[in-house]
């Protein structure tokens, strides 16, 4: 988006004001602060500030509070409740609804179309406005879901694809013998060994190659259904557990056989292991359902058509080719363009139209009978005005039925703001975060365009937002810190844009109005040492592409959001190089978690396979690491600290000391996981959950360890006057200090510091944390690292998610030294400082979905910013300094 002066921000006085006052929420220090109403309010500051607890902890939390207070107490315990904010007072507060960067649980029966509440009404349309075939019945809006049971395809029940494992799956190495673990789908440790030795019992030669046994012992190996249960004489070969048997020697135990294919499928329908299901999940091959040819749907709701397709085919179409297809009966033109019938009208109409089983009093009218054309006339409208809302947010390229756990929070928080904008309410507060997250600087003003719409709708409009362009579009700026964690949290400046240039202790001016909103990158960039080849990548909207990566430089891909960046990097390039590597990708534990064929989870060998192939450069690789901005951990228990492996160090710093010695105390003692040193009441939480019914439950320090998490005794065991329980409470930044005389604890602590995360807590949890520093961490981790030699992939996507501009030139710094020590840096970035800092630039479009899918230029920043073709060029100029 090109930069606006604040003089062309709108200068209309607010009507009225939001007036804060006493928030202590997190890390805010006591703030008394005045928001207008009726206004585009930008909260910024740098990451870990306080705006988020400002916008979302405090403002949203309590408007939801209130609302919830006029709802019946039983329903509100079926709501997810924010808490109650640690505020003084709030006045003039207006109902709030935020939408946040949050994926929610991942399922593939959750997609587009369900998000934006339009297959609903798409439904409907099919319902009462389908061409049914002769003598069909009419079929209700439930029949044409695939997440009902009267909708779904019997065959493969609502999925679209069915799941199977095969012996190739399973056994990948046919050279390999049983006891080399050719079953390589079955169990690790000693229960694959109990099934080998059972195996032994039954006579059958597991030091023989697989591809050497009989198929019909193969086959019962793998698929049997038979659980026979056997005497097991550990370590015995085939000829002394004959002898065995035949002197009557006791067996070291009774053992039951599982064939690998129950083995697979029990385990991922039953398993609670996130581990366990993603372990089996790649043994499993999904393929189209025979049946549906994968739309999910039963045979009689995909014999009903709309303007030539049936419901499954038209939820593939892209959204703009969909509001083309409802044009004609949105102006009650229903039937333009269909194909002619099959039967002489007449004969059509002679017949009876057939009523629904369900509901013998209600039948079907005649294909284009006045009634369908009212009706298709007011479905497809309304249909048609929410689908134009999502294409004016750049998302045309999507299809209905794209599930969500494929789209970007970005993505995601998109397709919710075009819900609100065809809500049409007024006198509401809309809280958003980072909605220019993902999204491509020529997509940034239609996003704007959107919340000025809802502004002029007569709502509010609070955005958490580090994206310049949008700061100086704001009607109010509420400038949060001076730095993060507990040296920030209050507010700098609250006002119109132009008045944060007199505010001296603010960092965010120095990119609106100082030296650094007028800094251009000045490099040279570095020549490749090589070049990773890939020839033939097919994968979504990308058809045959060519692509090279620069070895030993730091290369960028651009375009605009869903022109098939993410296709070809985090998947294409990822899982080529993962396969030459040995290490193919899986699914990762977050997409599993969870997951039952029910529930239309996909396995690993779910998603499409990669078409193409690396021709060069992968002798080069010798790592591949992504780094992505996926949780670190999925419960309270997992933090800084312990994922990083600094924890490690300073539990056996604890135990070397004297007190610990005398008490016969080993490192275990200062897990807060392991019993017999974390207390017993919390089990190492630090606090207790208080069910209030219809109340939201309260967090409370644990009565007996008041938040330690460590027993008395533990506690009692001190290293330079610190208990453990002092040192997860440290910040990064002070923990630097105190730890400065211990290389293996220093050093990741500072690599977090130098990458921006000196405010973090050590013990805080990794449900507490952002996208962007999950990514970090991620990164940092990686870093501590003693000096690699080169040869490492890193593939980042949008590192920046998340980062104020001053946090942005920190990770440039860290990733500039990766690429110094002779690794190789991709990354997916929309951030322009970022490309503008690269060595090669990747740039795909021209536009999205199948308009997209193309490299449209690609060379070093400046060549690329001379490209006519290409949409990123102007924006990468300005960044140059060029336009």
């Amino acid at each position: 988006m090109p930069p606006v002066s604040p003089d062309q921000a709108s200068t209309s006085p607010p009507r009225g004001m939001v007036r804060v006052r006493g928030a202590r929420e997190h890390n805010l220090k006591d703030v008394d602060v005045d928001i207008p109403r009726d206004a585009l309010v930008v909260f910024t500051g740098v990451s870990g500030s306080g705006k988020s607890s400002l916008a979302f902890g405090t403002l949203f939390a309590e408007a939801q509070r209130r609302y919830l207070e006029s709802v019946a107490p039983y329903a509100r315990r079926l709501i997810v409740q924010a808490g109650v904010p640690q505020v003084d007072s709030i006045d003039g507060l207006p109902p709030a609804v935020a939408l946040q960067q949050q994926r929610g649980t991942p399922s593939t029966r959750s997609s587009v179309g369900s998000v934006t509440a339009i297959s609903s009404p798409l439904r409907m349309l099919y319902s009462r406005a389908g061409r049914y075939p002769d003598g069909q019945a009419m079929l209700y809006a439930e029949d044409f879901s695939p997440n009902t049971p009267q909708g779904a395809c019997p065959h493969c029940h609502g999925q679209g694809r069915v799941y199977e494992v095969t012996e190739q799956s399973m056994v990948p190495d046919d050279s390999l013998t049983i006891r080399e673990r050719a079953v390589a789908a079955w169990p690790l440790a000693w229960q694959g060994q109990n099934l080998r030795d059972i195996l032994t019992t039954l006579g059958h030669d597991v030091d023989l190659p697989w591809r050497k046994l009989p198929k019909k012992l193969r086959d019962w190996i793998l698929f049997t259904d038979e659980q026979p249960t056997v005497p097991v004489y550990a370590g015995f070969s085939i000829d002394e557990v004959k002898d065995a048997m035949k002197r009557k020697l006791t067996p070291s135990y009774m053992g039951t056989f599982t064939g690998a294919r129950r083995h697979v499928l029990h385990t991922f329908t039953h398993s609670q292991s996130a581990l366990m299901k993603k372990r089996v999940a790649q043994y499993m091959v999904g393929t189209l359902c025979p049946v549906c040819q994968g739309k999910r749907l039963k045979s009689g709701a995909l014999s009903v058509t709309f303007a030539g397709h049936d419901i499954g085919s038209l939820s593939q179409l892209p959204l703009t080719a969909l509001a083309e297809l409802l044009r004609p009966a949105a102006e009650g033109r229903l039937g333009e363009g269909d194909p002619t019938p099959d039967a002489p009208a007449g004969r059509a109409r002679s017949k009876r139209p057939a009523a629904h089983a369900a509901a013998p009093d209600v039948h079907r009218t005649h294909w284009l009978s006045e009634e369908k054309v009212i009706a298709a006339q007011r479905l497809a409208s309304d249909l048609r005005k929410r689908v134009l809302a999502l294409i004016d947010l750049g998302l045309g390229y999507l299809s209905l039925d794209r599930s969500t756990p494929t789209l970007s929070p970005g993505e995601l928080q998109r397709l919710r703001l075009a819900s609100q904008l065809s809500s049409q309410l007024f006198g509401v507060v809309y809280v958003l975060d980072e909605p220019s997250a993902g999204l491509h600087p020529a997509d940034g003003e239609a996003l704007l365009a959107a919340l000025q719409g809802l502004k002029a709708a007569g709502n509010s409009i609070f955005v958490v937002e580090h994206d310049v362009a949008t700061m100086r579009r704001a009607d109010w700026l509420v400038d949060v810190g001076p730095a993060a964690g507990e040296h920030g949290g209050e507010v700098l400046y609250s006002g119109p844009p132009a008045g944060l240039a007199q505010v001296e202790r603010s960092q965010t001016r120095h990119y609106l109005f100082g030296d650094a909103a007028r800094a251009v990158v000045e490099r040279t960039p570095r020549q490749a040492q090589g070049w990773l080849r890939l020839e033939g990548i097919t994968r979504n909207n990308l058809h045959g592409l060519d692509a090279a990566f620069p070895l030993a430089c730091m290369a960028a891909v651009t375009g605009v959001s869903g022109s098939g960046k993410s296709s070809l990097v985090s998947q294409a390039l990822l899982e080529l190089v993962s396969a030459h590597l040995g290490r193919p990708v899986v699914a990762d534990e977050e997409d599993t978690a969870g997951a039952m064929p029910d529930d239309g989870e996909a396995p690993a060998g779910d998603a499409a396979p990669v078409a193409g192939r690396i021709v060069a450069g992968s002798e080069h690789i010798r790592r591949l690491v992504q780094v992505d901005q996926k949780p670190i951990g999925r419960t309270p228990r997992s933090n800084l600290a312990t994922y990083t492996g600094l924890f490690d160090g300073v539990r056996k710093l604890f135990a070397a000391t004297p007190a610990a010695r005398k008490r016969r105390y080993d490192a275990g003692r200062f897990s807060f996981n392991v019993a017999k040193g974390r207390c017993a009441t919390c089990e190492g939480e630090g606090f207790v959950s208080v069910e209030l019914l219809f109340m939201p439950s309260v967090y409370a320090p644990c009565p007996a360890c008041h938040g330690a998490r460590y027993n008395a005794a533990t506690l009692e065991i001190a290293w330079n006057g610190l208990s453990i329980a002092d040192v997860l409470g440290l910040t990064v930044d002070a923990a630097c200090d105190a730890f400065a005389g211990e290389p293996q604890v220093l050093r990741p602590l500072a690599v977090l510091r130098d990458i921006g995360l000196g405010y973090l807590r050590l013990g805080q949890p990794a449900t507490e944390l952002s996208g962007g520093e999950a990514q970090r961490i991620k990164l940092a981790t990686e870093l501590q690292r003693p000096t690699q030699r080169g040869g490492t992939l890193y593939v980042l996507d949008e590192p920046t998610t998340g980062l104020h501009p001053a946090d942005v030139e920190r990770l440039l710094a860290q990733l500039d030294g990766l690429v110094a020590a002779g690794n190789t840096v991709v990354v997916v970035e929309h951030e322009m400082r970022v490309v503008a800092a690269c060595d090669w630039v990747i740039d795909i479009g021209p536009g999205a979905g199948e308009e997209g899918g193309r490299i449209v230029a690609e060379g070093t920043p400046a060549t690329v910013a001379a490209a006519k073709s290409s949409r990123t060029a102007p924006y990468l100029a300005q960044a140059l300094g060029l336009g």
